[in-house]
C-alpha cells in the first residue's frame, strides 16, 4: 500500500495525493479510494454536488424577526405610556409610538443580518446579502415596479372585493392614515417620510430579501423561498386587510432580488412604493 512502479524523485508526491497531507488510509497512489492491495482502474469522477452561494442562516433570521418583535412591543409600550396613546382609540399615532415601534423591529431585523454576516459571512452585507445598487438601472426600474404596484398591482387585486365591501379602500388606507395624520407641522412630516419611505425599504429589504428569502434558498426551490419570505414580510405588518396585497408585493420583490442577485431594484420599488402611499395620505388631509 502506498507503494507505486517505476522510477521517480524522491520528493515528487504520488498521482492525486496534496504532500501538504498525509493520504487517506483508504486512498491508492492513484488517487482513487480503494482498500489496501486492491488495484483498479480509476473509474470516471461523480458530479460534485452543488454548494449554494448563500448562507443557511434561518435559525439566525427567526431569531432575529423574534427579537425585532419583542423589542417592538416593549418600545412602543414605552411610547404610549410617555405620550398617553391608547391603541384602542382612533386617534392618530403619534410619531413618538411609530418610531418606536419600527426601531424596535428594525434593531431585530437588521442586528440579525449583520450578526451572521460577521459571524458566518465575509462581514460584508453586499457579498453576503446583494445589499448594493449593482447597475444604472437598479433604481429606475424599481422605482416604476414600486409604482406600478401601488397604483395598478394592488388595486386590481383588491378590486374584485369591493363589491362586497364598499368601504374596502378606505380600510386599506386606514392604518397610513393613523401615522400621517400625526404630523403637525413640517418636522413631524420629515420623519414620518423617512422612516416609512426611507428606513423601512432599507432594512425590510435586507431582512425579508436578504437574509431571509436566501437562507430559505439554501433549503428549497425559489418559488417557495419567495412565498415564505413574503408571507412573513406581510405577517409583519400585521394589517388584515392589507395582508393579501403586502404579501404579493413581496413576491414581487423576493422575484427581482432573486433574478438580479442584489437587493437595489427591490430597495429603489420599496422606496417608491411606500413613498407613494405616504404622498397619497399627505395630499388627502
Amino acid at each position: 500500500m502506498g507503494l507505486v512502479l517505476g522510477t521517480r524523485r524522491p520528493n515528487a508526491p504520488a498521482a492525486g495525493l496534496d504532500p501538504a497531507r498525509p493520504p487517506h488510509p483508504a486512498a491508492r497512489a492513484d488517487g482513487s479510494a480503494g482498500g489496501p492491495g486492491l488495484l483498479s482502474a480509476p473509474g470516471p469522477a461523480g458530479p460534485s454536488a452543488p454548494s449554494s452561494p448563500y448562507i443557511p442562516a434561518i435559525r439566525e433570521s427567526l431569531i432575529g424577526f423574534a427579537a425585532g418583535l419583542l423589542l417592538a412591543a416593549l418600545l412602543a409600550a414605552v411610547a404610549e405610556s410617555v405620550t398617553g396613546y391608547r391603541p384602542s382609540s382612533n386617534a392618530p399615532v403619534p410619531v413618538a409610538v411609530t418610531a418606536a415601534n419600527l426601531l424596535g423591529l428594525w434593531a431585530g431585523l437588521a442586528g440579525a443580518a449583520v450578526v451572521t454576516s460577521r459571524r458566518r459571512g465575509t462581514g460584508s452585507l453586499g457579498a453576503d446579502f446583494g445589499f448594493r445598487v449593482g447597475a444604472w438601472w437598479d433604481v429606475p426600474l424599481g422605482a416604476a415596479v414600486g409604482l406600478a404596484c401601488q397604483y395598478a398591482l394592488v388595486p386590481l387585486l383588491y378590486l374584485p372585493f369591493e363589491h362586497f365591501n364598499r368601504s374596502l379602500s378606505r380600510d386599506i388606507s386606514k392604518p397610513a392614515h393613523h401615522v400621517a395624520d400625526a404630523a403637525h407641522g413640517p418636522l413631524t412630516a420629515a420623519v414620518i417620510v423617512v422612516l416609512l419611505a426611507v428606513g423601512a425599504p432599507l432594512v425590510e429589504e435586507l431582512y425579508f430579501r436578504g437574509l431571509l428569502q436566501r437562507s430559505l434558498l439554501t433549503r428549497m426551490p425559489p418559488a417557495f423561498a419567495i412565498g415564505t419570505s413574503s408571507v412573513l414580510f406581510a405577517l409583519a405588518h400585521f394589517e388584515a386587510v392589507q395582508f393579501v396585497g403586502l404579501a404579493l408585493f413581496g413576491a414581487v420583490l423576493g422575484y427581482m432580488a432573486w433574478k438580479t442577485g442584489r437587493l437595489g431594484p427591490s430597495v429603489a420599488a420599496h422606496m417608491a412604493f411606500n413613498a407613494a402611499a405616504v404622498a397619497a395620505v399627505v395630499h388627502l388631509r
